[in-house]
């Protein structure tokens, strides 16, 4: 891991209303526009390929686009500008972003690269922090971006997002001007309905909440289109680890918590929808048991927490492998993030957090 403390760095500035936000992405430069128009096209080609956008995954996406207008106009105003600055149509983009929720429909196994480890404490040296380690396609190593976000809508001030260019608001995590932060985790499932997407709720929630307490209780109010986990703290201490599901929401209120990418919880367990060709939920139970047996034990600051998510298997008895490096299908950890809710610090890397520089940034 690099020197400790990391030197300052100036996030990707993003000002004005969420449709101007999503348009400034744009000013990244051509050869990032180029990167993003390209994977965001290469990922739909195989999508097609694999026949994941069938005629039941359209008729699903037009009802999620119908809910989205009458539920989440601010976020899909976000990435209509996105759309719009990168030359995509909006409906390309929107089914971009459900490509998880379409594999689960599609039920064909297809090595599905996206999973994280995360995990959240009540205090310590750095006060409350939430820790995430981002496993996705090495194609969107290039294009990881801090985004700082500022306008008029965003009722807590302004607020650090990290996620990929070409994706709207906290498409990966993110920590708001009151020090709420949160970060999720994918976890496939047998059940969608039409809901809220979770990159469009945890951009709604960090916008509008400033506790864990008040993001708790709208998402216990809403529909959820289903699948994945969310895992936040607030500046006061207070910690939470929720488990989406359709018919269920599941939420564990403790001192620490933990998530990978399969669900832990008595009411969704059974429906982890399993992928047999996929590496990160092949290590999905090692990854929680590692952590499980991990942060509980230990005094964390955010050094400290950098620290063990560069950890590898191998690296330590019975580690599991929370920084992943290429495998046969291009899945690699291509971003580490560390949030400090008390001091609303944000410790960053942008690639494998063993080797890659962090950087620090204060919102």
């Amino acid at each position: 891991m690099s020197t400790w403390p990391p030197a300052d760095a100036e996030p990707f500035a993003l000002e004005g209303t969420p449709f101007q936000r999503g348009l400034a992405q744009a000013a990244a430069g051509r050869a990032a526009c180029d990167a993003v128009r390209r994977v965001t096209a290469d990922r739909l080609t195989e999508a097609e390929t694999k026949g994941l956008l069938t005629t039941r995954a359209g008729q699903f996406l037009d009802a999620q686009m119908a809910f989205a207008r009458s539920s989440c106009m601010p976020e899909l105003e976000e990435l209509s500008g996105v759309a719009e600055g990168f030359g995509i149509p909006v409906d390309r983009l929107f089914a971009a972003l459900h490509l998880g929720i379409l594999h689960d429909l599609s039920a064909v196994p297809d090595g599905l690269s996206d999973g994280c480890s995360a995990w959240a404490v009540d205090g310590g040296k750095d006060g409350p922090i939430v820790v995430k380690n981002r496993d996705f396609s090495g194609a969107h190593s290039g294009i990881q971006r801090v985004f700082r976000h500022e306008g008029p809508d965003l009722a807590q001030g302004p607020m650090f997002c990290l996620g990929s260019l070409g994706s709207p608001g906290a498409y990966s995590s993110g920590m708001n001007g009151a020090g709420l932060a949160i970060v999720d985790t994918q976890i496939g499932t047998h059940r969608h309905r039409p809901g809220w997407l979770r990159y469009f709720l945890m951009t709604r929630l960090l916008s509008q909440f400033a506790s864990v307490a008040d993001a708790v209780r709208f998402i216990r109010a809403q529909p959820h289109v289903g699948g994945g986990s969310l895992v936040m703290a607030d500046a006061q201490g207070d910690v939470a680890a929720i488990e989406l599901g359709t018919t269920a929401v599941a939420v564990e209120m403790a001192p620490r918590v933990c998530r990978t990418n399969h669900f832990t919880s008595t009411m969704l367990a059974l429906e982890t929808l399993t992928d047999p060709v996929s590496t990160i939920e092949d290590t999905s139970h090692d990854r929680r048991a590692f952590l499980d047996r991990t942060v509980p034990g230990a005094e964390w600051s955010a050094q400290r927490a950098a620290r063990l998510m560069a950890t590898h298997r191998g690296d330590a008895s019975q580690a599991g492998p929370l920084c992943q490096h290429p495998d046969a299908g291009g899945t690699r950890t291509i971003s580490s993030v560390v949030y400090c809710c008390a001091s609303r610090l944000m410790y960053a890397c942008l690639d494998n957090p063993c080797t890659g520089p962090w950087h620090l940034m204060r919102l």
